[in-house]
């Protein structure tokens, strides 16, 4: 039963593997007072339809499927009675009188009050039409994550003949579906020159099935006007700009696109948030609190991640700070440490450390830009190095994590994150 007076010390924004995972540690930092709100009819998120294993070795030290994975801080928050709404929607945002407004399909336009607020809505997949590729707009045209959804829990076979656009991390697994399901996959194109998906999914869903791989090449027309009848690739250049004489057509009735996600932050750039204009996530401090006062932003809707494992370690950063925030209070900030990158990098978070007196570690996360074989990376503050660590094979695809510690963080000006090839 829920509390009559909808005002509580924590409110998630979101049911998926950073909501679950911030509620539950908010909930063991001692915090009973928790209310998860997510617009699907089940808790999970997106873990509900990736049917697949590989889920929790970093985790959990052992090889689950996507719903074993949600099922772990499921059991947790109803064994626990932790207040959740399903099928509910936030509306809007006021973080002056800390509020939200949200529609459920039970109690219709509800406001909420909270002291605390942790926003873990997940992100969307980028669509056909926002790259803009020529042609009609048949059926047969899907986003990966939306065929998965239609294939792993509705039931459909969206296509026979199949060809995917990008090699993100959905699209390969989709690859693999689809062909086990008896689907001919004709190939996979992707842009860059490289994969956006993990080499393991490189080699488990396109290597084990022989299902070719197409590097520097995109699709550049869509044909047919009521059901897709096929589509035409082509080579790129450096510039990756279609490449005159190098198209090919190749007939399908299915195309599905990998082609990227991005944050669904509206809500709190709508209310004010500064945004990180790399990640498109918000602007965090080393807290993953916002500049929304007792604002916290978690797992993909701050920056896409390629493991779950890691979207869980995230939600556990907020639901911790969230906890201490409301029973100890707000510290004295000392100082504010901005943090930035080199060239190499396409995004560094925290965005800012604000130093206190018992500040000894700081968590970072980035991605290289481009492929790396062998990196060094640096922790500066001007020309200090602060530290210092040589790290193999690194790839757009594969977030890195690293914690600095045991230094003096309020004799730094501020941080630079360097990696450089050697």
């Amino acid at each position: 039963m829920r509390n009559s007076d909808n005002q509580y010390d924590i409110v998630v924004v979101g049911g998926g593997s950073a909501g679950l995972s911030a509620a539950k540690k908010a909930f063991e930092e001692g915090i009973t007072s928790i209310l998860i709100i997510e617009r699907s009819n089940e808790l999970g998120g997106i873990l509900n339809q990736c049917i697949h294993n590989g889920f929790g070795l970093h985790k959990f030290k052992k090889e689950l499927t996507g719903p074993e994975y949600a099922y772990q801080y499921i059991k947790f928050v109803k064994e626990n009675d932790i207040e959740y709404l399903l099928n509910t929607l936030v509306l809007s945002i006021n973080s002056n009188n800390k509020s939200i407004v949200c529609s459920s399909s039970e109690e219709g336009i509800v406001n909420i009050k909270y002291k605390c607020l942790i926003f873990a809505a997940g992100c969307n997949e980028r669509t056909s039409g926002q790259i803009m590729i020529p042609g009609e707009r048949p059926n047969g045209v899907y986003t990966a994550g939306l065929a998965q959804k239609l294939l792993n829990i509705d039931g459909y076979l969206v296509g026979k003949n199949v060809y995917i656009l990008g090699s993100g991390d959905i699209g390969l697994i989709m690859a693999r579906r689809m062909k086990l399901e008896g689907a001919n996959v004709i190939g996979v194109s992707e842009l860059m020159p490289y994969s956006n998906g993990l080499n393991r999914n490189i080699v488990q869903c396109l290597n084990d099935y022989d299902i070719p791989l197409r590097l520097h090449n995109t699709v550049v027309k869509i044909h047919g006007k009521n059901q897709l009848e096929g589509i035409t690739i082509c080579d790129v250049d450096d510039s990756l700009k279609p490449i005159p004489g190098k198209e090919e057509y190749i007939k399908c009735d299915t195309l599905l696109l990998s082609i990227g996600l991005y944050p669904f932050n509206g809500l709190l750039k709508n209310n004010g948030a500064k945004v990180n204009l790399e990640t498109k996530g918000a602007y965090v401090d080393q807290n993953l609190e916002t500049t929304l006062d007792g604002v916290f932003s978690c797992g993909n809707v701050l920056h896409v991640h390629d493991l779950v494992d890691f979207v869980s370690d995230e939600g556990e950063i907020t639901g911790k700070n969230a906890a201490l925030l409301i029973k100890n209070g707000r510290k004295e900030v000392i100082k504010t440490i901005s943090v930035s990158h080199n060239q190499n990098l396409g995004y560094v978070l925290p965005n800012e450390i604000k130093v206190n007196k018992d500040l000894n570690e700081v968590n970072f996360s980035f991605r290289v830009k481009k492929p790396i074989s062998k990196g060094e990376i640096i922790f500066k503050d001007g020309d200090k190095i602060i530290k210092k660590l040589i790290k193999p094979d690194l790839i757009p695809s594969e977030m890195v994590k690293l914690k600095l510690g045991d230094v003096d963080f309020n004799s730094f000006e501020n941080i630079c994150v360097e990696v450089n090839e050697i």
